[in-house]
């Protein structure tokens, strides 16, 4: 078992930067892949960057370019760096982790991020 807790959140403009951050603790197994889902209002949830131990990490294409990703291992925590932020990237996103797949097992509470035009 892993608990992920995030943080981060907030409300920004268009154009603006936010970092998420997501501190694991429990099983170190259990957070071989991490990453973000995000989930609109109205819309499922959708997968936004996902990355491995080994730093492996993959984007959906609407964010590409504009959001990375990044882990510290040692801390066991994953960071969610979003620049140029556009009103649709308003959602919450919810921290995962799972020991093989993105197909997360493990989820946190969920932080709500807001951009206004």
């Amino acid at each position: 078992q892993v608990q992920l807790v995030e943080s981060g959140g907030g409300l920004v403009q268009a154009g603006g930067s936010l970092r998420l951050s997501c501190a694991a603790s429990g099983s170190i197994f259990s957070t071989n892949v991490m990453g973000w889902y995000r989930q609109a209002p109205g819309k499922q949830r959708e997968l936004v960057a996902t990355i491995t131990r080994g730093g492996s990490s993959n984007y959906a294409d609407s964010v590409k370019g504009r959001f990375t990703i990044s882990r510290d291992n040692a801390k066991d925590t994953v960071y969610l760096q979003m620049n140029s932020l556009k009103p649709e990237d308003t959602a919450i996103y919810y921290c995962g982790a799972d020991p093989w797949s993105t197909d997360f097992r493990s989820w946190g509470q969920g932080t709500q991020v807001t951009v206004s035009s």
